[in-house]
């Protein structure tokens, strides 16, 4: 398991706030790309990993990333 701390470490504060706010409705904070030059982006998986979003650096849902995930 990743370490809940380092993976907040370096959002954004409005992205924090929405974290949390999705935390509370059962939405679980599974990893943080971090690209070269740019915010982090955390991805959120629902509960049962069905569905997944990130939250952009604005603090914004996005239900339809554009993120390849390895197999």
């Amino acid at each position: 398991m990743p370490d809940p701390a380092a993976l907040r470490a370096g959002l954004t504060a409005q992205q924090v706030t929405t974290l949390e706010t999705l935390e509370q409705f059962h939405w679980r904070l599974k990893f943080v790309r971090r690209p070269l030059f740019k915010a982090p982006i955390p991805v959120l998986v629902e509960r049962g990993d069905m569905r997944l979003v990130v939250i952009e650096e604005d603090g914004t849902i996005n239900e339809n990333p554009e993120l390849r995930l390895r197999g």
